[in-house]
This record gives C-alpha cells, sequence and structure tokens, in this order.
C-alpha cells in the first residue's frame, strides 16, 4: 500500500500513528507531498478529487480517503485488537470523540492555512478569531470528556493525541494545558508512545 500524505497534517499523522499502533506500518510505503488550497498538486487531485491528504492506495490500486475511511480501513485489516469499537454504544462514543478531534485540527488548519498563505493585506483577524473559537470549545468539551480516554487503545485516542500534537507544533501560543488539565495529563502519556515519537512533526 501506499500512503500519499504530508508530513505536518494531523489527519495523515493520525493515519501514520494507528498503521503503527497496528502492526501495518511495515506494508505501507510514505509517500510526502505539499499540498496547499492554492496551489494544485495534480497527483492528489487525481486520486482525490478534494485535493486533500492523506490518500491511501490499496493493494487493489483503490484510492481511499479522508483520514477517518483510511484509518477504518487499516483497522479491518490486523488481528491486533480492534481500534474502532464494534459493540454500539462504545462505537457511536469512540466516533463522536475522534469527530470532535477531527474538527479541532480542521479549524486549526484553517488558521494556519490563513495565517501562512493568505497574503497578510487580506487576512480577515475576526475569521481566524472564529475558528479559533471552535478549537477552544472543542478543547473545553475534549476536557470534560478525558476521562473517556481512558482504557484500551481507540481511534479517539489517537485522534485526540494528533489534535493536541498539531497544537503543540503550530499553535504553542494558545497554551491550553493551562485550562485542560486533564487533557495535559492525558498528552503527556499518550506523546511518549513509541508511534507517536516516530510521527513527530519537525
Amino acid at each position: 500500500m501506499q500512503l500519499i500524505h504530508a508530513a505536518a497534517s494531523p489527519f495523515a499523522r493520525k493515519v501514520r500513528v494507528l498503521a503503527l499502533e497496528t502492526g501495518l506500518a511495515p506494508c505501507i510505503e510514505a509517500i510526502d507531498t505539499a499540498v496547499l488550497p492554492v496551489t494544485l498538486n495534480e497527483r492528489v487531485n487525481a486520486l482525490n478529487p478534494l485535493g486533500k491528504v492523506p490518500v491511501l492506495l490499496t493493494d487493489d490500486g483503490e484510492a481511499l480517503y479522508d483520514s477517518r475511511v483510511i484509518c477504518e480501513y487499516l483497522d479491518s485489516l490486523h488481528d491486533r485488537p480492534q481500534l474502532f469499537p464494534a459493540e454500539p454504544a462504545a462505537r457511536w462514543r469512540t466516533l463522536r470523540l475522534a469527530a470532535l478531534a477531527d474538527g479541532l485540527m480542521e479549524a486549526a488548519l484553517l488558521v494556519r492555512y490563513e495565517r501562512a498563505v493568505r497574503p497578510a493585506e487580506r487576512q480577515w483577524d475576526d475569521w481566524a478569531e472564529g475558528q479559533l473559537g471552535k478549537v477552544r470549545r472543542a478543547l473545553a468539551e475534549l476536557e470534560r470528556q478525558a476521562g473517556q480516554l481512558q482504557g484500551p487503545l481507540d481511534v479517539a485516542q489517537i485522534a485526540v493525541a494528533c489534535a493536541l500534537g498539531y497544537l503543540d507544533f503550530r499553535f504553542a501560543e494558545l497554551d491550553w494545558r493551562s485550562a485542560c488539565p486533564a487533557l495535559a495529563t492525558f498528552q503527556a502519556g499518550f506523546a511518549a508512545r513509541d508511534s507517536m515519537r516516530e510521527t513527530a512533526p519537525v
């Protein structure tokens, strides 16, 4: 399999962490590429009409996207404990937390693009602040539900850890730990995993 990804992408990191945790990483060739909203990447566009990474090319040549789909696909290929729970109540709880983490990542990425890609004279501070409001609300809710991040490894833990790691990487000024002590404790432990160390953005 081939994983088309951008090394700094928290969504791609989520897939890479899951691949390492399930033992599938040796079966996947990681291909780093650059994708920006204003720069066409013809290969990525040909595989994913949305022009986003990550994209997984399966052994059958099928292109899978987005990260949620890729993660669930990979979770179907190994014989270790499943990271997407089968029991309905646990499944929906896990998927909801993972979706909240994904939304946090999406909002943070949009602010990153606004600040780093859009010309300064065209940047809209109120819009960026609106996105950061989503980040703060997501953090507050994740802090409230931090107890759900305990127990056997699942995709929600991976997603939350990658979202928090992205804030550390690109938004250190948010100082999210000061308002989220339970999340900070979770992240301190999870970030020490080999899968997180191997995929840390630089």
